[in-house]
């Protein structure tokens, strides 16, 4: 599947979405630091062993840093047949607009 075709949502659509799933599939420090408010996390080094945990009733927005895992991981659900989409430009764009970023004690957090 080329990632053109990949499905994707933005940054402002995926804060405002309902009834989805915000998955974060950046690695455990990253997330410490600081992560979208609502989502879950399933590192992309564990997706395989815990997809069992996702909710296959529900859109799937993925999200990482910049993109480029969770268009990778994006593809892989959609071909497990999940509703999976790719939130264009990650973290780092969540953050320059402004939406919330909270880390692991649930204080402000920061995009690493």
């Amino acid at each position: 599947m080329s990632s053109q075709l990949l499905p994707s949502i933005d940054v402002d659509a995926a804060a405002t979405s309902t009834d989805c799933v915000l998955l974060d599939v950046r690695e455990y420090e990253e997330w410490m630091s600081g992560h979208a408010p609502t989502a879950v996390h399933v590192p992309m080094s564990k997706l395989m062993d815990r997809v069992a945990e996702l909710d296959r009733g529900s859109r799937t927005i993925c999200i990482c840093r910049s993109g480029n895992r969770s268009a990778k991981v994006t593809m892989w659900l959609r071909e497990q047949g999940f509703d999976a989409v790719n939130m264009t430009g990650g973290m780092q764009s969540w953050a320059s607009y402004g939406h919330p970023i909270v880390n692991h004690a649930g204080n402000p957090g920061v995009v690493i």
